[in-house]
């Protein structure tokens, strides 16, 4: 055989191999804890922020999208979405619920930019050890553990709960519709930017769509993606929205951040030196979700939701409205 047949063989040989250790190695969700693994051990080893910085969400390039610094863009998202939810208008001291808060930094800007009593949670202790650490002394910004389908917080608590990418490791998506509007304060208002699949009851998974779904959800611990029109559909039937949940589509405005991801382990090579082999072999298997992802946005399969609802003034009053609203001959009585 020649050596060029033999390279051949010995390539095809290593991608099969690394084809096989990628899907074996998937990270499928079972539980919170398993969440919470996934993020201690994201944390710890340094790698997710080095690439990503202070935000584990995805950068805002504009619409049309413009070349864009990676983590300028992702800073720029969060003031793009308070921009985008109008809590822009809302005085120093507004009560926020960071609600998957991540390493805090968008609790961080929250807080320091706009004045915001912040309190972060998330389902990992080692990311809240690692928001604690990276918090000022003085800025209004707290940080704890806790389950955002359980929320330990009692009703009517915040003025804004906020939420960035969090919804896609909730196994109930009606829970964490209630829990969510369930601790804001009536009148206050919720924001949430998600990760979202097209609608499949408007039109299903094809053949290709549904293994790459798969793939996503078992990647990175995701028990389910919602839709836009159904997760908004979840929040309105709480029945503690006053008026009509709004959403848009940011999937433009955020798709460079996939390639951007996969571009920062080149342009930032002293990764390699300050996480050696073993980092570069875990920087390494994100790439193919990272290009799944890009494909998924790209043929809109996944779409960047963003949802605002306020908090009706009471369960009752909605309750009255609705009720006021029926065909009086379709009531039982």
């Amino acid at each position: 055989m020649s050596t060029l047949l033999y390279s051949v063989i010995g390539f095809l040989l290593l991608l099969v191999i690394g084809i096989a250790a990628y899907l074996l190695t998937a990270r499928k969700y079972q539980s919170s804890t398993t969440v919470a693994n996934s993020y201690d051990q994201w944390t710890l080893d340094g790698i997710v922020e080095f690439y990503w910085g202070e935000h584990i969400h995805l950068g805002h390039y504009g619409s049309p999208p413009r070349r864009k610094d990676f983590l300028a863009a992702k800073s720029d998202f969060v003031h793009e979405m308070v921009k985008w939810s109008e809590i822009e208008k809302l005085p120093p001291g507004t009560t926020v619920l960071d609600v998957g808060c991540g390493i805090g930094g968008s609790s961080r800007i929250l807080a320091r930019d706009y004045g915001f009593a912040v309190t972060g949670i998330t389902i990992s202790p080692q990311q809240v050890n690692r928001a604690q650490e990276l918090t000022p002394f003085g800025l209004n910004a707290q940080f704890s553990v806790d389950d955002a389908m359980a929320l330990s917080f009692p009703d009517a608590s915040f003025d804004v709960v906020w939420s960035i990418e969090a919804g896609p490791h909730m196994p109930d998506k009606t829970v964490f519709a209630r829990e969510l509007m369930r601790v804001l304060k009536p009148g206050g208002v919720l924001v949430v930017a998600d990760w979202n699949q097209r609608d499949d009851r408007q039109k299903p998974l094809n053949f290709w769509e549904k293994p790459v779904m798969r793939q996503l959800l078992d990647q990175w611990s995701h028990p389910a993606f919602s839709s836009i029109e159904g997760f908004s559909e979840l929040l309105a039937e709480t029945s503690l929205v006053e008026g009509e949940v709004i959403t848009a589509d940011w999937t433009e405005q955020t798709l460079p951040s996939w390639l951007d991801s996969i571009w920062q382990g080149v342009v930032r090579p002293k990764g390699l030196v300050c996480f050696g082999l073993s980092g570069f072999i875990k920087s390494l298997r994100e790439m193919p979700t990272f290009l799944l992802m890009r494909l998924a946005f790209g043929a809109l399969l996944c779409r960047f939701g963003m949802f605002r609802a306020v908090r009706a003034n009471s369960r009752t009053e909605l309750m009255d409205r609705n009720l006021a609203n029926q065909n009086p001959s379709s009531l039982v009585r």
